[in-house]
């Protein structure tokens, strides 16, 4: 194996993941210097970042001397998301002290059609406690820092893998979206985030589904051809899943290349709760507003009916019900309940709440928000998409959206006007939903604009991201400390 050059090293972390399989793929670069090449960044960058929790670079060395499998990304460097994929052997926290020294006994399917692509598994990545906050900053692993402005959050909850993407650490790193955990992080970092349809990629062999549905796992990449390449690589069902995934057409990755036709899309500034939008975020939309006019779109300024109060609510107790459920799993998986010390303030007080929580109660939101959900599939048989800033207010200061032990409610209070834009809708639809970073500010960290599609039509928005992708690229910008 020679060694890379600087130069080399530069040229190679510039690329997405479908160019650096094809570099192995052609044999200008080997699997082991790719994989070489990205561990020495991540040695370097992540005492800085803090997106790596669980480096597992001697399994992944290992990895390479068993043999690859030939797949669409043979020899390519991944991270996963240390939230509710585990990988045998491995350890498995969730951000969480309750779980500092628990040990996965088993792969997720997930990993086991990551590791069938060829993809080379470098590490678990950081999330908040449980994955429940918009900010990745967990007592039990300390903060993650945006590589564009280290004093700033990543969003979260899939916040270290976006981090190390915005890095070049990695070309592409796994995460989950149970209300925006995907597309929040894809904003505050400058990539392109896509929640997949409900049921798109299993959740086996632990769960079902998580959430009643409302969870789903896909990645953080830099470009939209990779988004939609891993995709094909991991979707399908898996015996026993409980509903399957409207059926794709054709690969998702042959869409990005198509031109989408002329979409009908809706737009809107109006924020859920009448919290404010920053200017930064309201220029990203009038911008994007503007781009897809000017593509031939047919947008149309519309709010998204049926948003009520009443909403809101249910969507609080499916929450709260959320919690109490995942504090009850871990609990009946370890043998012990957690002593108070080792759950965050947040997490105790939104586990207490959740276990009063009834089942009548619950059922009574799941009847809610399904009802809702049906406004919102009606909404969008006029239209293709709709459009809003993905978050309403650029990256936050680390320490804004964090609880205390005297006021354990902040991170919901502070990060309610920050995620004001209800990117959630698409969980509870089940619909597939984007964030795109077409805005990047003289001044500033960079703001995506959120798509959400009807349900199964993750085709429209690969076709549309593509086309954007095309008349504004964006995986040129890269953070300043990606290359300290």
């Amino acid at each position: 194996m020679t060694t890379l050059t600087t130069a080399d090293v530069e040229h190679i972390t510039a690329l997405d993941a479908t160019g650096q399989a094809e570099l192995v793929r052609t044999g200008q670069v080997s699997a082991p210097e790719l994989v070489t090449a990205a561990i020495t960044r991540i040695e370097r960058l992540n005492p800085r970042i803090n997106a790596v929790v669980t480096p597992t670079f001697d399994r992944a060395l290992d990895q390479l001397r068993t043999g690859l499998p030939n797949g669409p990304f043979t020899g390519v460097p991944y991270l996963l998301k240390d939230l509710a994929t585990e990988q045998t052997g491995v350890r498995f926290t969730e951000g969480s002290a309750f779980l500092r020294e628990n040990t996965s006994q088993r792969d997720q399917e997930l990993v086991r059609r990551l590791r069938a692509a060829g993809l080379v598994l470098l590490g678990k990545t950081n999330t908040p406690e449980f994955g429940m906050a918009p900010t990745c900053e967990p007592l039990l692993h300390g903060p993650t820092r945006n590589p564009w402005d280290l004093s700033r959050t990543t969003g979260g909850s899939s916040g270290g893998s976006a981090a190390a993407v915005a890095a070049r650490m990695v070309p592409a790193a796994h995460g989950n979206d149970a209300g925006g955990s995907l597309r929040f992080p894809a904003s505050c970092c400058g990539l392109f985030g896509l929640k997949p349809n409900r049921a798109r990629v299993p959740l086996g062999p632990a769960y079902g589904d998580a959430f009643g549905g409302w969870a789903a796992e896909h990645a953080l990449t830099r470009t939209v051809r990779d988004s939609a390449a891993l995709l094909d690589a991991v979707a399908g069902p898996e015996p026993g899943d409980p509903y399957p995934a409207p059926p794709a057409t054709g690969p998702f990755r042959a869409e990005v290349d198509r031109e989408p036709g002329v979409l009908r899309i809706a737009y809107s500034l109006r924020t859920a709760e009448g919290h404010p939008v920053h200017p930064d975020c309201a220029a990203a939309l009038h911008d994007a507003v503007r781009l897809c006019t000017d593509l031939g779109h047919d947008l149309a300024e519309q709010d998204l009916p049926g948003l009520t109060a009443d909403v809101g609510d249910a969507i609080g107790t499916v929450y709260g019900a959320a919690m109490a459920w995942i504090i009850a799993y871990w609990t009946r998986e370890r043998g012990r309940a957690p002593r108070p010390e080792e759950l965050e303030p947040y997490t105790r007080a939104y586990g207490s709440h959740g276990r009063r929580v009834t089942g009548g109660a619950y059922l009574l939101a799941v009847t809610t928000v399904q009802a809702f959900a049906r406004t919102v599939a009606r909404f969008l048989t006029r239209y293709d998409a709709w459009l809003t800033p993905t978050l309403a207010q650029p990256p936050l200061r680390l320490g804004e959206m964090t609880s205390t032990e005297d006021d354990p409610w902040r991170t919901a209070r502070a990060g309610a006007p920050f995620i004001a834009f209800p990117a959630v809708i698409a969980n509870i639809t089940g619909a597939p939903a984007m964030s795109v970073p077409l805005y990047w500010p003289e001044e500033g960290l960079p703001i995506g604009v959120h798509f959400l599609a009807r349900t199964g039509a993750e085709a429209t928005l690969f076709r549309l991201a593509g086309q954007l992708e095309r008349a504004r690229p964006w995986s040129h910008h890269t953070p300043d400390t990606a290359w300290v």
